[in-house]
């Protein structure tokens, strides 16, 4: 089953080529996407890399957290479940 993984740190230069590049070290990678800004499209300096495995996923979080790549330290973590972004409206306000 495939996993997740959150890359947090990662230099605003990094491609999602040579992320995938960076986990394939590690195994067989699925997907790897810089999360870019939606108006500039400049990377906010974290992505998410999808893995074939769990063993392989697992090896690559502790082979590389911690890790420098293009001069940053980066973070590597499991991800978790993207949270409900809907806009409640009515959620804010106080009922009286």
């Amino acid at each position: 089953m495939a996993m997740k993984l959150y890359v947090g740190g990662l230099a605003y230069c990094i491609t999602e080529q040579e992320l995938e590049n960076t986990f394939s070290e590690h195994g067989k990678v699925n997907s790897a996407i810089v999360i870019k800004d939606r108006d500039s499209g400049q990377s906010k300096g974290f992505g998410f890399v999808e893995m074939e495995n769990d063993t392989e996923c697992k090896a690559a979080m502790e082979a590389l957290n911690g890790k420098e790549i293009s001069g940053r330290k980066i973070m590597v973590n499991e991800a978790r479940p993207q949270e409900d972004r809907r806009s409640g409206g009515d959620s804010f306000r106080k009922s009286y």
